[in-house]
């Protein structure tokens, strides 16, 4: 068994356009076409990322979408390339789950963008579970908008508040005291038994506190998410022996398995400390997962670009940091999930290639290349058995 170790880091929406199909995917109305989430940040805002520029990002978004970032123009020191999406979403379980192996077979289902959202019979289901009679909501909304508008009546009559998005996703809201952080979860596991048949991603447990005019959500957000249909690099590794470790939402995307350590946080910051100290401390031949999610959903559906950019420096020093603690024979791979350009309409991803920037295999371009290749790359370092359809690149 090899000692190698490998480190897969989700730098979530951080998409960098170029995707061939984007036209066909709609972000309030209009075509996602155009799109470009780090080109447009660093236009608007030009980047000094020297770490993650060193290993190849500039050049991954020049190769994605023909598009420079300014600020992001190093000669690549390191592994590069971007990848290409075949699953027919631009959600958090199509690009995680197709990343690490297993591309998704089916159409989702999403909600109308209408007022009820959810059919009669499902919210009356979701009421009854709830022990209440009946939900707020029932629409699409942004989070901290709904949580603001209903937040009053949410405590005044107990009611959940239910709403969705443009992702495959049914998301409940309540308050942590006057609900129950518990009943939340018990709540949105009941949900997600009566969705996940329809084939709706995920159902997002939204906990928050304060009172009228201040209301704050929580960090103990929690995804019910349907289980991988197919075996991903999680389950290779751990069938093969290997220790896995989960960072951040990589747990609740799928769902627990092939997970044997699991570590949370309540900021991408806390993230960041578990993925520095793995760095020092993960088993020979582990995997270590990671996403970092506040790239996406604090400053991607809030289209704070000045945010987002901050966010993306301070992450370089992450990977900077993260570089400097890895051991040779070591891979660490950083990648995206999906794009969320907080220059272009609507509050929604965006439909983009990734970047694949790697630390590990000396100075070389990969080209464009699958999502799924990724995963297969990762175990072909690790030595284990191939994870298909992917086809590695290292």
């Amino acid at each position: 068994m090899t000692d190698s170790r490998a480190f897969l880091i989700v730098m979530d929406s951080v998409g960098i356009g170029g995707a061939p199909d984007a036209a066909e995917f709609f972000n309030d109305g209009l075509p996602d076409s155009g799109a470009n989430t780090l080109a447009h940040i660093a236009r608007a805002c030009p980047l000094a990322m020297p770490n993650l520029d060193g290993l190849g990002l500039g050049a991954a978004v020049r190769l994605a979408s023909g598009e420079a970032a300014p600020g992001l123009d190093a000669r690549p020191q390191g592994l590069w390339g971007a990848a290409t999406e075949v699953s027919r979403g631009k959600d958090t379980p199509s690009g995680h789950w197709e990343i690490a192996g297993v591309p998704v077979p089916w159409e989702w289902h999403y909600f109308p963008d209408t007022r009820p959202a959810f059919p009669p019979e499902l919210t009356a289901r979701i009421a009854q579970a709830a022990g209440t009679e009946g939900i707020l909501g029932n629409e699409h909304a942004s989070g901290t908008e709904v949580i603001a508008r209903l937040g009053a009546e949410h405590l005044r009559g107990g009611w959940p508040i239910c709403y969705t998005s443009a992702d495959s996703v049914l998301q409940i809201a309540a308050h942590e005291q006057a609900f129950g952080l518990e009943r939340l979860y018990r709540l949105c596991r009941d949900v997600a038994a009566m969705v996940h048949p329809l084939r709706v991603g995920r159902v997002i447990a939204r906990p928050f506190t304060g009172a009228e005019g201040a209301f704050t959500r929580t960090a103990n957000r929690r995804d019910y998410a349907i289980a991988p249909p197919g075996r991903t690099i999680l389950d290779a590794a751990q069938a093969a022996g290997r220790v896995t470790h989960a960072i951040g939402k990589i747990g609740d995307i799928f769902s627990h398995r092939g997970i044997d350590r699991l570590h949370k946080g309540r900021s991408d910051a806390d993230l960041a400390e578990h993925l520095l100290r793995l760095a020092d401390e993960a088993e020979p031949g582990s995997l270590t997962f990671a996403n970092f999610v506040e790239f996406d959903s604090l400053y991607g559906h809030r289209r704070d670009i000045k945010g987002y950019a901050r966010a993306l420096e301070w992450f370089d020093g992450v990977a900077g940091a993260l570089m400097r603690r890895l051991r040779p024979g070591d891979l660490a791979l950083f990648t995206a999930d999906h794009g969320n350009d907080p220059s272009w309409h609507g509050t929604d991803h965006t439909r983009e290639r990734v970047p694949v920037l790697g630390w590990g295999y000396g100075a070389r371009a990969v080209g464009l290349v699958g999502f799924a290749d990724i995963g297969a790359s990762v175990a072909a370092h690790l030595g284990l058995p191939q994870v298909r359809p992917g086809r590695a690149f290292l």
